[in-house]
């Protein structure tokens, strides 16, 4: 019997498939292959953010995609209130698994990543960054959303809310209730969370 790379034939074999996540607004598209490198996210909340970003670039051209994000193996996309999920989903699905069929560039070679840590964090910084990315990032996640760290200064931290946490009515509740506790336990200097981009 005859082998052939079935890949080598037709393309990448580009599986898709939808999740729900807390936020109505949100959904994800879940690929059956890594998509970008594990732990690495990246949040695109406008069209301008999306310049070194092809694959969110085009999305934005849907009137009705508000935010897109990738993680892992998968692209969380925000819709506006205006249209239903029953709408647009086929259509978004049908997108995004040709542009992957397609083995298109998720980012363009002038795309820069910054680092989590940074040589001129203090040491609070770095405690909060470091139980942010190991304890509450992974979390988080699951969900369709990311979390990173935006600033700390007199007892308050303020962190960035993603993808699918943006604008999501249970992630108040995640913060207060989950993240503020954990750090105010793990470091004494923190006092509050606060939250951009509800």
């Amino acid at each position: 019997m005859e082998t052939y790379d079935k890949e080598a034939m037709y393309g990448r074999v580009v599986n898709l498939y939808l999740e729900a996540n807390p936020n109505p607004n949100s959904l994800k598209f879940v690929a059956n292959f890594m998509l970008v490198p594990e732990g690495k996210s990246y949040d695109f909340p406008d069209a301008e953010s999306a310049k070194d970003a092809p694959l969110a670039q085009e999305l934005f051209k849907f009137d009705y995609v508000k935010r897109v994000f990738y993680m892992s193996n998968f692209v969380t996309i925000t819709k506006s209130d205006e249209r239903e999920w029953d709408e647009i989903k086929t259509e978004l699905k049908t997108f995004i698994k040709e542009y992957l069929e397609a083995e298109k560039p998720l980012f363009t070679e002038s795309y820069e990543e910054k680092p989590v840590i940074n040589q001129d964090d203090s040491e609070v910084e770095k405690k909060i960054k470091q139980i942010l990315e190991e304890y509450i990032k992974p979390a988080v996640e699951q969900d369709g959303g990311a979390i990173s760290f935006d600033s700390f200064n007199d007892g308050v931290v303020k962190v960035l809310l993603q993808g699918s946490c943006s604008g999501c009515p249970s992630s108040t509740v995640t913060l207060k209730a989950g993240i503020e506790n954990l750090l105010k336990r793990m470091v004494p200097e923190v006092e509050a969370v606060e939250a951009e981009g509800i």
